[in-house]
């Protein structure tokens, strides 16, 4: 991992969930000279989310890969968009060709999904979405889908479950990367009360899904 500040490439697509993003990004951004955030799509401009509410990528990710400026670590949001995208193996090839040059890559919520698309969750552990979890869990060949996980870390890959837990994972983040003050310092600046456990997962069986 490179010297602080670390930088995270977020990756922005039509349909995203403004949470999946805005949720991690408030952790990250609380973290004194921790994280440099840039935003990321097929195309720089405006993304439109799920919320209708629009967010300027600055940067394409063709021009990032052929510069050589992979950020450290790479965060995928999930959201209705990640239904069309996981069809679109393009866009697929270049998110995985450029993701697998970070040091760590994570996703929230249905961007576990896009990840194992683009093959970059195959040996891996990972977790989704309850309520998607069929449908996450049906992309990738050589994953192993954790139905009952608040989040799962598998070694260089990190995936949360659903929207609100990508902030749970991203605390979890800070203290493997920063330090457990960090992370303390972080949800208490936003006055978040953080899960730490990350089995905790009350909405499997809400899902209907085992252990």
């Amino acid at each position: 991992m490179s010297p602080s500040p670390r930088t995270v490439g977020i990756v922005l697509f039509e349909g995203f969930e403004l949470l999946d993003v805005f949720g991690p990004v408030e952790l990250l951004s609380v973290v004194p000279d921790g994280f440099a955030i840039t935003y990321l799509a097929a195309s720089p401009g405006p993304v439109r989310s799920s919320q209708g509410a629009e967010v300027v990528a600055t940067d394409s990710l063709s021009d990032s890969l052929a510069s050589g400026s992979v950020p450290d670590i790479v965060l995928v949001p999930g959201g209705g968009g990640t239904r069309g995208l996981v069809d679109d193996h393009d866009l697929l090839d270049l998110i995985a060709a450029w993701a697998s040059r970070a040091s760590v890559v994570t996703s929230v919520c249905t961007g576990s999904a896009v990840l194992a698309a683009a093959g970059l969750l195959e040996g891996y552990r990972a977790t989704s979405n309850k309520r998607a979890f069929a449908w996450a869990s049906a992309q990738g060949t050589d994953v192993e889908w954790v139905p009952h996980a608040r989040w799962v870390e598998d070694r260089d890959r990190w995936t949360s479950s659903g929207v609100a837990a990508g902030m749970d994972m991203t605390a979890a983040l800070i203290a493997r990367l920063v330090g457990e003050e960090a992370a303390t310092t972080a949800a208490r600046t936003v006055e978040l009360e953080v899960h730490s456990d990350p089995d905790w997962d009350p909405f499997a069986e809400h899902y209907g899904l085992g252990m």
